[in-house]
């Protein structure tokens, strides 16, 4: 109930319907069986249940947007639950999620491994598709591009809700080359497990240097596919790209953006999976964000991010070696056997 309370006190408290807050009397405790099982079970029903009225209050609903983080209990045990049910009851609607990923080097749980492979394994049989968002990679935008001393949580959460609008920009305003979160996924997953992609977002300046930035497409596509810009940890450079999706948002010509994407591909070719000719999807939206006369948004599906699983199932399989912190997961109801 605390978290919720500080997001019904906070500046668009107001934005949400009172009746649609739905929590439990405590945490899961960074435990994915007590998210999962014992106390998951108890308010899926609650949960689902209100998002069956919501669902069939809408007109034409194109899909769900899950948020959580894998590392943690709720976000990690509860998240993987409710998106199994939403695949089985809208098993035709496009389930997106946004996951917040252990990050290399900085965690704030030790039994972050374990929770994060369960999720996983959930996550690539049930979503469309899964963004893939790390605190630490978010961390150095702050540092480096944005030049901030002391990022806190809320500079992090500006940075993904840049990209969580820019991903959906074109179901919300009008552009000449649309694109939808059905049409993303189609156009990025060349096969259906293969679905877990790399955000990104420009234009990101420091409050000083924004005068000496001129906002064309060439400029703007060059910080999208900057490694740097990234926001999960994961360098492009030593992968290949299998497909790439450009969102642009502003008064942009066709034209130019269709010469910069031919130009990206052109001089880049290595970067890119060499079976799949044409690698760059892109849309166009006429309104930018505000304050902005031109932005974009990155999407990546690229083959790097294989690094970021491997260390997870690194970590696990050390753990697990030893059983160790096993029987808290055993003591909510899961077998051994699940590992």
């Amino acid at each position: 109930p605390g978290t919720m309370d500080s997001v019904r006190s906070s500046a668009i408290g107001q934005i949400f319907k009172p009746d649609n807050f739905i929590f439990g009397q405590s945490g899961a405790g960074n435990n994915w069986a007590k998210g999962h099982y014992t106390d998951g079970a108890e308010l899926s029903d609650t949960i689902m249940e209100t998002l069956r009225k919501e669902a069939e209050a809408a007109d034409c609903l194109q899909g769900f947007q899950v948020t959580h983080s894998l590392g943690g209990g709720t976000g990690s045990g509860l998240g993987s639950l409710l998106i199994n049910k939403l695949h089985e009851e809208y098993a035709d609607r496009i389930l997106a999620s946004f996951s917040i990923v252990p990050s290399p080097l900085v965690s704030d749980t030790v039994v972050e491994p374990y929770n994060a492979v369960l999720s996983v394994h959930q996550l690539v049989e049930n979503t469309d598709q899964t963004f893939c968002i790390d605190n630490e990679a978010l961390y150095d935008i702050c540092f480096r591009t944005l030049k901030l001393e002391t990022p806190t949580y809320g500079d992090l959460n500006h940075l993904v809700s840049a990209t969580m609008s820019g991903v959906t920009t074109s179901l919300r305003f009008p552009g000449q080359l649309n694109a939808d979160l059905r049409k993303l996924g189609v156009n990025l997953i060349p096969f259906p497990r293969l679905h877990f992609f790399v955000p990104g977002f420009a234009p990101l300046t420091s409050r000083g240097g924004q005068e000496y930035r001129a906002l064309t497409v060439p400029e703007i596509t060059h910080q999208l596919f900057d490694a740097k810009n990234m926001m999960a940890a994961c360098d492009p450079t030593s992968g290949k790209y299998l497909t790439v999706a450009l969102f642009f948002r502003g008064r942009v010509s066709m034209k130019e953006v269709d010469e910069t994407m031919m130009n990206v591909q052109d001089k880049n070719s290595k970067q890119f999976a060499e079976w799949i000719p044409n690698n760059v999807k892109t849309a166009v939206c006429d309104i930018p964000p505000r304050g902005l006369k031109m932005a974009g948004t990155f999407i990546g599906n690229t083959t790097s991010l294989q690094v970021l699983f491997k260390r997870i199932s690194e970590q696990f399989d050390a753990m697990f070696e030893r059983k160790a912190f096993l029987h808290w997961y055993t003591g909510e109801g899961m077998d051994e056997m699940e590992f």
